[in-house]
This record gives C-alpha cells, sequence and structure tokens, in this order.
C-alpha cells in the first residue's frame, strides 16, 4: 500500500486539477456569452474566441468537458447563453447548432493545441510549423461551428441555406479571422511559456 499511496495521491490530485480547469472553461465561456452584440437571428459573442482559448489551453478532453458542462447548466436553467438566456427552449432556437457546434470546434482546436504543444510532434521544436498547425487548428475550428450552425439555422427558420449564409456566416467572417489570430497568439505564447511544466492534457 505505502508503494502506491504517492501514485494515487497524484492521480487524485490531477483529476482535481482537470476538475478545477473544466470549471474555469465554463465560467470563460459563460462570461463570454455576456459580451454580445444582439444581431439578429445570430448575435455576435465573443464565444467563438472563448471556444477556441479553451481549446487551446485544455485540450480536447478537459475542452469538451467544459463545452458539454457549459450546454448542460444552459440547459438547466442557468442564464449563462447570450443575452442572460437560459432552458432547454435556447436548443430550439436559430442558434442552437452553433451552440453544439463548440463542441467539434474545442475538440479540433485542443489536438492542433496538443501537436503543436508536444515535444516529441512532428512539429516539435519548429516555431513557424508549431505556429501553422496552431492556425490551421483554429481555422477548422472556427468552421466547425458554422458546419453545424448554418444547416439548423436554415431549418429552424425557413430561410434557405443561402438566406442563412447572408445572416449567419457573412457578417461574422472577419471578425472570426481576427478571433483565430488573437487566440493563436495566445495559444502560442502560453505554450512556450509552459512548455516545461507538467501538462494537464
Amino acid at each position: 500500500m505505502k508503494v502506491y499511496l504517492p501514485r494515487m495521491e497524484a492521480v487524485r490530485s490531477s483529476a482535481a486539477q482537470r476538475a478545477a480547469m473544466v470549471l474555469v472553461g465554463i465560467g470563460i465561456l459563460a462570461a463570454s456569452a455576456w459580451l454580445s452584440v444582439p444581431f439578429y437571428p445570430v448575435p455576435l459573442t465573443m464565444q467563438t474566441l472563448a471556444v477556441l482559448l479553451i481549446g487551446g489551453a485544455l485540450g480536447p478532453v478537459a475542452g469538451v468537458s467544459s463545452v458539454i458542462g457549459y450546454l448542460a447548466i444552459g440547459a438547466a436553467g442557468a442564464p449563462v447563453f447570450h443575452g442572460g438566456l437560459g432552458g432547454a427552449l435556447v436548443f430550439a432556437g436559430p442558434t442552437a447548432g452553433y451552440l453544439f457546434g463548440f463542441i467539434p470546434a474545442v475538440f479540433i482546436m485542443g489536438c492542433a493545441s496538443r501537436l503543436a504543444g508536444t515535444r516529441d510532434s512532428v512539429v516539435g521544436g519548429r516555431s513557424a510549423r508549431r505556429l501553422l498547425v496552431l492556425a490551421v487548428g483554429a481555422l477548422l475550428a472556427s468552421a466547425a461551428v458554422y458546419v453545424v450552425g448554418l444547416p439548423w439555422l436554415a431549418v429552424s427558420t425557413g430561410m434557405g441555406f443561402q438566406k442563412a449564409l447572408h445572416a449567419g456566416l457573412y457578417p461574422f467572417l472577419l471578425g472570426d479571422l481576427l478571433k483565430a489570430a488573437v487566440a493563436v497568439g495566445a495559444v502560442y505564447g502560453g505554450r512556450a511559456i509552459s512548455q516545461r511544466r507538467p501538462s494537464l492534457f
């Protein structure tokens, strides 16, 4: 028992750290939803940036856990969605697809961050390649939100896919590119600082 006790304590400590980081991720997503401009039918929020940062900082597993936890407490009625909304009815609205799109988005960004940050990965030690991996990951993650969100927007509103593009994609492209750039810079900088520290991934 004495041989395995330190290892068990380390596992518990790691699990507690993961749980704490997931809670932080949920809090960041909730806070970013309140920073919104009430466009219709899709509001402008900072949640895409939050998803990229969460995926980049926490990795795919804890990142997905954060998004699922956020959606769960929102469905339970907590006012964590844009404009202080909460409750299951939000998932019947025009933005539901975007919310569910956060799940593949955070997973993609988390995988890109893990690949870029692992010392023995194929991009380890190459700053330009690591930045490229993060940039591609951020763009693919941002696209994943729209891949899920646009079809739901078109169907739920009855506006059709072409109108959904004009209402739910084109007005946000420039902003999403800027968010991706900010996220890549933040994740890359954070990885450089914590490269020699124990990983939570």
